[in-house]
């Protein structure tokens, strides 16, 4: 009667902010959502629960964990119904890893966030960690887990290969994103450009300098995330001012914050390209959202079946 072992099963539930991208991906991935109910109290705390029996299957929590910190607090409790539901194996798949700005202690004093919140996860029983374009590639080194770091260089490259641009340039807004910038200049076999910023304090720019030629050429500034926007747009001016034909940009999560919504449209910029990592806020005739849900629907089915997904690591 038990000769034969039950089949090992898979699910996907999403945090409430996250909804509409994992329906995005329980497509793709041939299923459904599963159901979760989100239980309040009068002064805000607030309780998930499974809706449906995951003992014994493997469980995808989908959520980007962008500010406020309820979106990150709400994964944390789904990790730990799902460790204590009996899950067998618990994905945390997080489009966006939020509070990566902290990966290090640049002044006296401070914490180091993102160590935490890999703590955090790790205590609350994720077994795998699935996410896209960290903010700095050591953090993978935080984790006692396996670490799935996907790239959306698969997503922009094609999209920017169909621009057919004359005179392509890649530009980095910053010196820290100069990896990611080489990569894709590599890929599409164009021209680099740096820009050097020294800031006041974090989001203030005081002074921004260009490492490079752009005149004549179309320019692409390449970015992780996009907040208030004050990089990218001034990055964009000086680009113009120094006689680009065209510039765009693009930027794995859309944060965007404060008046970056305002700022992108008053812009020099053609057009922003992000991910649905995190949703828009508002729409924008400036802004164009290519969706990363067959990304992660593809490197789940192959984690599910133990499938290499080695490829979906090459920038």
């Amino acid at each position: 009667m038990f000769s034969e072992p039950a089949p090992k099963s898979s699910k996907i539930f999403a945090c409430s902010k996250s909804v509409e991208l994992a329906e995005k991906i329980a497509e793709k991935y041939g299923t459904t959502l599963g159901e979760v109910k989100l239980s309040y109290y009068s002064d805000g705390e607030f309780q998930p629960s499974f809706e449906e029996s995951i003992r014994g299957t493997r469980v995808f929590l989908v959520c980007s964990t962008f500010p406020n910190a309820d979106n990150l607090m709400e994964l944390l409790l789904m990790l730990d119904a799902a460790k204590r539901a009996s899950a067998r194996h618990i994905t945390a798949v997080m489009p966006y890893f939020g509070w990566a700005r902290q990966d290090r202690k640049d002044k006296p004093r401070v914490p180091i966030g993102a160590k935490l919140v890999a703590n955090l996860l790790q205590a609350a029983g994720a077994t795998r960690i699935m996410t896209m374009d960290l903010h700095a590639d050591q953090i993978q080194g935080f984790f006692e887990r396996p670490v799935d770091h996907l790239f959306a260089s698969s997503i922009f490259l094609p999209y920017l290969e169909s621009l057919n641009l004359d005179k392509l340039c890649i530009a980095s807004p910053d010196m820290g994103g100069s990896k990611r910038a080489y990569a894709y200049s590599k890929f599409l076999k164009s021209e680099v450009v740096i820009c050097y910023k020294q800031r006041k304090q974090a989001n203030v720019i005081e002074t921004m300098e260009l490492i490079g030629d752009v005149e004549g050429r179309n320019v692409v500034l390449v970015d992780d995330m996009v907040d208030t926007a004050g990089t990218l747009v001034k990055a964009a001016q000086l680009m113009k001012e120094r006689g680009a034909v065209s510039v765009r940009a693009v930027a794995t999560h859309p944060i965007l914050s404060g008046n970056a919504y305002e700022r992108i449209e008053n812009s020099a910029l053609e057009e922003l390209i992000v991910t649905d990592s995190i949703p828009l806020k508002q729409p924008s005739k400036k802004i164009r959202v290519l969706s990363c849900a067959e990304l992660f629907a593809d490197v789940m089915y192959k984690v599910h079946h133990n499938e290499a997904i080695s490829s979906k690591f090459i920038m």
